[in-house]
């Protein structure tokens, strides 16, 4: 007969079923990781793709532009110099100023010869100054003051056969080449 005075237990859950439920969670995190990583690569590679069909373009400006004609830069009085206006006109957009002088017009590259700065113009002192190393250069580009080396260098300058004026940014001048024709145009 059975012994009564021991109550029954439950059967005990074997460890090997605790083994199996662990080993499944376990498959699981390793089957969701690998979809995971499989569906960011094709995410990866798919947004590499659609970015080859939209190429990096880098618009820059025209090398030639037109300033105008030689009424847009009158005659006037001088300064010690011999340069009657400075026009601002192109810096924004070129870097270029267009210098009258008495007899001549020409475009001044808007970089200093010591760094590459961009200087700036003071109309009121009739002067262009960097604002980097102190470089200083007279309206007419030569520079007096600071360590730039040289004067500014200049562009191509021409006249239509309508009579507009035309600046190519394509060559630079420097200052053994300024009595270059085609660095300036007669006025």
């Amino acid at each position: 007969m059975a012994d009564d005075s021991k109550p029954t237990m439950a059967p005990e859950e074997c460890s090997g079923c605790q083994k199996e439920n662990m080993s499944e969670s376990r498959r699981t995190l390793m089957r969701r990781l690998g979809w995971g990583a499989f569906f960011t690569t094709l995410t990866v590679s798919a947004a590499g793709t659609l970015r080859f069909f939209f190429p990096r373009v880098l618009f820059e400006p025209p090398t030639s532009f037109k300033i105008g004609t030689m009424k847009d830069y009158p005659s006037g009085s001088t300064d010690k110099y011999g340069v009657i206006t400075v026009s601002e006109q192109f810096m924004e957009e070129q870097r270029v100023w267009i210098v009258r002088e008495v007899d001549k017009v020409y475009a001044i590259f808007g970089k200093c010869t010591h760094l590459g700065c961009t200087p700036k113009w003071f109309p009121n002192e009739r002067l262009f100054k960097c604002p980097c190393h102190g470089s200083q250069y007279y309206s007419n580009g030569v520079n007096f003051a600071g360590p730039a080396p040289r004067p500014m260098d200049r562009y191509i300058i021409t006249k239509l056969a309508d009579g507009r004026i035309v600046v190519d940014t394509s060559e630079l001048f420097t200052v053994d080449k300024f009595d270059d024709p085609r660095c300036f145009l007669k006025a």
